[in-house]
């Protein structure tokens, strides 16, 4: 679902601005309809966060800001599940994912994008590190293929304990 909205939005909205959608997460706002936090790069250096809404299948931005004013996206508490972070601009934005994943998933955007245009590391508070600049093997493949590696190896364990055990004593 979320790679049809995710063309939709780019051929729709993106597209004919010239610009390239890097990320999008699902955001809770108050008034009624969708609401998606947008990651938009414009030719080479303009990067774009994008608060949007979609009602009745229209889009509507409700406000733009540009990547090199964000000086700290703050995740308020890195032992807590919540999908909450604030992003530091000329003002605070408060801003609530649908999902803890998702917030990690624009904020890992987010860094890659300061570190490759604006050539500075993105000042980060309470985050879980762990997920945000991944180091392990694993971390940088795909999920599909992290739950196939589980699930082959969870047979493996069913098969294993099916075996009969020789009992030589």
């Amino acid at each position: 679902m979320s790679s049809l909205l995710r063309e939709e939005m780019q051929r729709v909205l993106f597209r004919p601005a010239k610009q390239r959608l890097v990320e999008f997460i699902e955001i809770e706002e108050p008034p009624q309809g969708r609401h998606f936090l947008c990651v938009s790069g414009k030719k080479r250096l303009i990067i774009l966060l994008i608060v949007m809404m979609m009602l009745d299948h229209k889009c509507i931005i409700l406000k733009i800001w540009f990547l090199e004013d964000l000086s700290l996206v703050d995740g308020r508490d890195p032992d807590v599940d919540d999908p909450c972070f604030l992003l530091h601009f000329s003002k605070v934005r408060t801003v609530t994912a649908i999902s803890c994943s998702a917030k990690y998933s624009i904020v890992r955007a987010l860094v890659a994008l300061s570190d490759q245009y604006c050539q500075r590391t993105l000042n980060l508070r309470n985050f879980d590190w762990v997920y945000i600049k991944p180091t392990s093997f694993y971390s940088n493949r795909g999920d599909c293929v992290v739950l196939s590696q589980i699930c082959f190896y969870a047979f493996n364990l069913v098969c294993l304990s099916m075996c009969p055990v020789p009992l030589d004593a």
